[in-house]
């Protein structure tokens, strides 16, 4: 489809012989379908072998460091949006892996919307894999999950894109399309998969997806209030007594409870129970948890001037959406 680029800001340090194998063989399937642009911030070295492993599947368009406080995702993917003309544009994480079906439907929602985002499903799933499913189920229950990937109409987002001084960018991209009066459709029936993260960076990625709720000010106090009501439980379960601690352990057993019906909720939605085992609402307990200690520990990073992010720190979640059709209506005006 000549009027589709599908743009993939990529960035690594170091090679990644299996990564990029794997990346390869899905680029060369998709160019067969759509214009494919990596935003390339990697050294050069290691961004020459990724040009040469695409071959003539990928153009490569070269992205320097991001500036102090940005987001890199965000560089890159402006970049891209610079350097390439297509009406419709498909926005993409290097592990997320479209099929041609489920990319034509996703495109064809396009007439009667301005985006449109997906649901990611891992896979494969390994145990950490399993561990943040129960996050996006969760986030299916409660509205809808940001996954790695959208589809856009190009002229939605208008000539300065949207802000890179965010660390998440998918919430940031969203709501600037809106405050643009833009038409964002969810649609939980899309599956696309993604490819899980290592171990270590699954480990990395726990305090700055709990650093997102600072953009969603109900989460956050939700999120915030888990620690002393779980700690209560506990203790109360613990220290307690005869009734007392019945109704402690009753206490702490119907709020781990609730995210495993939370979680089956959002899996039981938009046929999702064709995609995740029955199992998965299970381990929403242990995310629960986990997010109850994470947000805290977000709290001391903010304190501290922010996210920690390749070498600078991003203070914002992202702006509201009210903060962002003021400064459009400020743009307009001037």
């Amino acid at each position: 489809m000549a009027d589709v680029t599908y743009v993939l800001p990529l960035r690594r340090e170091q090679p990644d012989e299996a990564a990029t194998a794997d990346l390869s063989a899905y680029l060369r399937d998709l160019a067969r379908h759509v214009e494919v642009v990596v935003a390339d911030g990697s050294p050069g070295p290691v961004r020459a072998l990724h040009a040469a492993a695409w071959g003539g599947s990928a153009r490569t368009v070269e992205v320097g460091p991001p500036p102090s406080g940005c987001n890199g995702k965000v560089v890159g993917v402006l970049a891209a949006l610079a350097a390439t003309t297509a009406p419709r544009v498909v926005v993409a994480d290097d592990d997320v892996r479209w099929d041609a079906a489920t990319l034509d439907r996703a495109l064809a929602a396009l007439d009667d919307a301005d985006a449109v985002v997906p649901q990611n499903v891992f896979d494969p799933l390994p145990w950490h894999a399993r561990w943040d499913t129960a996050r996006s189920l969760v986030n299916r229950a409660l509205g809808h999950d940001w996954g790695g990937t959208v589809v856009l109409r190009r002229d939605a987002l208008g000539p300065d894109g949207y802000d890179a001084r965010v660390l998440f960018e998918n919430l940031e991209l969203e709501r600037t399309l809106r405050a643009h009066a833009r038409t964002v459709v969810y649609r939980p029936d899309l599956l696309v998969a993604r490819r899980p993260p290592t171990t270590r960076k699954f480990v990395e990625q726990r305090v700055r997806q709990a650093y997102d709720s600072f953009a969603q000010p109900a989460r956050l106090t939700a999120e915030l209030a888990l620690a002393p009501l779980l700690g209560a439980c506990v203790v109360g379960t613990v220290r307690g007594r005869g009734t007392a601690r019945a109704a402690w352990l009753g206490a702490l057993t119907a709020v781990l409870a609730s995210a495993v019906v939370l979680a089956e909720a959002g899996r039981r939605r938009a046929g999702g129970t064709a995609a995740w085992p029955a199992s998965s609402a299970l381990w929403a307990p242990a995310w629960l948890v986990e997010r109850t200690v994470c947000v805290w520990v977000a709290v001391a990073w903010r304190a501290r001037g922010g996210v920690p992010y390749a070498g600078t720190r991003i203070r914002r979640a992202a702006h509201s959406t009210a903060a962002l059709r003021g400064a459009t209506a400020r743009a307009v005006a001037a």
